[in-house]
């Protein structure tokens, strides 16, 4: 069963066919650049640019970077511009596609879903974190297998800034830190989120999982077990479409 996925970031739109038997895309994936600012309307083009790049007519699923009430309603955009606040964005893309069906899900959300599904969360259970490092940072969490949605926790205060704000990949590119100097930032932050809800496991995902091996090794005393995403940068895409094959 195929089912169309497209993941909304800061820097990036993408989105791809998903094989929902394997949890991987059935086709190489299409990206443009997200675009600045990234009102609803020029975000909304750029998913219709992607779409249409597979001629797609059936449901897509949709990730967006930010708090996603009811598959539909946006209430936060940290990384996109503020109009998108209050937005019906089921309503607003699905006209974009043609009135293909279409539900929204937050991005982090959805990369955990997809990662607890298939990839490094698959049959593990108590609490799961899957953090996605990116232009911010999002979060998942997990109770069993059950998702606690719209979590946000990259927007936890770390010394007195935003956790993102201090530790997101973006961060990392914009200060030129060395992997030392963002391992340390990055620890600091799991330390902070592990005496909050003490998992058992966090998953790294995100592009940055990628490159897991240069920075993995330096996240020392943190006690919960700490691995990169299997899905790495395509979990959003899965998790998407997982979430428009249940149309909810």
């Amino acid at each position: 069963m195929e089912i169309f996925g497209v993941d909304i970031g800061g820097s990036g739109i993408k989105g791809a066919p998903v094989d929902l038997d394997k949890g991987d895309l059935a086709q190489e994936r299409c990206k443009v650049l997200t675009p600045h600012p990234a009102t609803p309307d020029a975000v909304a083009d750029g998913v219709k640019q992607v779409v249409d790049h597979f001629g797609w007519t059936g449901p897509v699923g949709v990730t967006f970077p930010g708090v996603v009430t009811d598959g539909a309603t946006v209430r936060t955009a940290a990384n996109v511009d503020k109009s998108w606040i209050d937005t019906d964005a089921r309503v607003l893309l699905g006209d974009r596609l043609g009135g293909l069906p279409v539900t929204v899900v937050n991005d982090a959300d959805a990369a955990g879903v997809a990662e607890m599904h298939f990839g490094a969360g698959r049959h593990r259970k108590g609490t799961v974190i899957v953090l996605t490092f990116g232009t911010g940072i999002g979060s998942a969490l997990f109770v069993d297998g059950v998702l606690v949605p719209n979590t946000e926790l990259g927007h936890l205060e770390l010394k007195g800034h935003d956790a993102e704000k201090r530790a997101a990949t973006k961060v990392k590119e914009d200060h030129d830190l060395s992997w030392d100097e963002w391992a340390r930032r990055v620890r600091k932050y799991l330390a902070h989120v592990e005496m909050l809800f003490s998992p058992e496991l966090f998953v790294i995902g995100g592009g940055v999982s990628r490159k897991a091996h240069k920075f993995l090794p330096k996240l020392e005393g943190i006690k919960a077990e700490i691995v990169p995403a299997h899905l790495q940068n395509n979990a959003g895409i899965v998790g998407a479409a997982m979430r428009a094959a249940t149309g909810v």
